[in-house]
């Protein structure tokens, strides 16, 4: 199971239930037939930014942050717009050079964009890495990412 969707039953099980230990997250993602362990849900939950708050009948349960208004579509495209470098292709990669310290952004914002040919990534200071699901895809996310440096 991927990460993302993984994440998805994390938000739908806050959702749904009071939970009030990591160990919580994996016997309910057991149920559901995710065999975790905790040091997963652990990641999943640092990453996530879930936060402690009160629970209604005492003690604390995890929560989903606050949403932020931010539109991660018009954040992407504004972003690479204006930290674009280059960008190469082989096979299903797609290797993305921008200015120094935009490399996280862009990785991140491809992540939370969800596009179905996106299989991960990753950034560094200035470059991102994105792996496609196949070569097919690959074109079809260069063909977005050129539309979005073609934006402004």
């Amino acid at each position: 199971m991927k990460k993302q969707e993984r994440q998805n039953i994390i938000r739908q099980l806050l959702a749904d239930h009071e939970i009030k230990k990591q160990e919580d997250f994996v016997n309910l993602l057991k149920e559901k037939g995710v065999d975790v362990t905790q040091a997963t849900v652990s990641r999943d939950m640092s990453e996530m930014q879930l936060l402690k708050v009160p629970a209604q009948n005492g003690g604390y349960r995890y929560s989903m942050p606050p949403q932020k208004t931010v539109n991660a579509s018009r954040k992407l495209q504004q972003t690479i717009s204006d930290s674009f470098v280059s960008m190469r292709t082989q096979d299903n990669f797609l290797f993305i050079k921008v200015i120094p310290g935009s490399g996280p952004v862009v990785a991140n914002l491809l992540e939370q964009m969800a596009f179905p040919e996106v299989f991960g990534t990753l950034g560094d200071d200035s470059s991102v890495l994105v792996i496609c699901t196949a070569e097919n895809p690959r074109k079809q996310l260069e063909t977005k990412i050129n539309q979005m440096i073609q934006y402004n």
